[in-house]
């Protein structure tokens, strides 16, 4: 018997992102647990773009979308997505998306289609850092230490996630120093899938939501992983520029320019190795550090 054991993640979350469709604009998603409290946001933000893209009736590109978060998805539920068609014009077209859970809207969006045609062009250009080849994998954690963390974080971390990560400059989030609230992290699936340019949009979707908003807290010494810091995302943002492939290494640099009343906002410029910017994102989310 052939071990499929290394395909399973991808394999899993291509049939995560994969809706059933109950009517002409109603669509469900399961949901998974990846050792996160609640639903992963980049679960709902790629399943709510596969809605979407489902009720196309022309060949249109999605190009942004703009989502906002409510409440936290339950993990143990499907989630129901109902696809408004808001306008279908001469080159454009709007989706409005909206996710619900228990009888309750947990999330909305919007997405915007446009059919291909040509224009100017121009870039910001990629920063000067090493290609993912030229940075090791990050080890493991010693058993010591994996042991005396809390379950949610034991989750995360043993897990075989269906994407690649490589730091370039590694932060130990367990123990996070003060550091200015820039990052650069190489990422890709970890196994080759289809052409559809739909799929990789959608996974780009999912991936978009790792990283972003821990961006954030890195002036402040604090993380994730920390039992006492809370963090939520309010909204995201995502714009698409060029063709891409999320099987393939790209390049997510990201910043975070302000924190206050609780919140922290940061943005995202995901390149291909190439050097083209392929995609923009930015997401403004809950940063809370209470009593132990």
């Amino acid at each position: 018997m052939t071990d499929t054991a290394p395909n399973a993640p991808v394999a899993e979350l291509i049939d995560l992102l994969a809706l059933e469709r109950l009517e002409d604009n109603l669509f469900r998603g399961q949901s998974r647990d990846i050792g996160t409290k609640y639903v992963f946001g980049g679960q709902v933000l790629g399943q709510a773009l596969t809605a979407a893209q489902a009720t196309m009736t022309t060949p249109r590109d999605a190009h942004s979308l703009h989502a906002y978060f409510l409440r936290a998805g339950d993990i143990e539920h499907p989630i129901v997505y109902h696809v408004d068609r808001t306008r279908d014009g001469g080159s454009f077209s709007v989706r409005r998306v909206t996710a619900i859970q228990h009888g309750q809207v947990i999330f909305f969006c919007a997405a915007s289609f446009q059919e291909h045609e040509g224009g100017g062009e121009h870039q910001l250009s990629m920063p000067e850092v090493p290609m993912p080849e030229d940075i090791e994998p990050a080890p493991a954690l010693p058993p010591d230490v994996f042991e005396k963390l809390p379950t949610k974080v034991q989750r995360w971390l043993s897990r075989m996630g269906p994407f690649e990560f490589r730091h370039v400059y590694p932060r130990d989030d367990l123990k996070p120093p003060k550091r200015p609230p820039f990052q650069q992290v190489w990422f890709r699936l970890s196994e080759r899938v289809g052409d559809s340019p739909e799929l990789h949009r959608t996974l780009l979707a999912y991936a978009s939501d790792f990283h972003l908003l821990g961006t954030a807290t890195f002036p402040h010494g604090i993380s994730y992983y920390q039992p006492n810091v809370q963090m939520a995302s309010l909204d995201h943002a995502m714009w698409f520029h060029r063709p891409f492939r999320a099987d393939e290494w790209l390049l997510y640099s990201l910043d975070s320019p302000s924190a206050q009343g609780g919140r922290g906002l940061a943005r995202g410029l995901v390149y291909d190795r190439a050097g083209k910017l392929v995609a923009s994102t930015a997401q403004e989310g809950l940063i809370r550090v209470v009593a132990d």
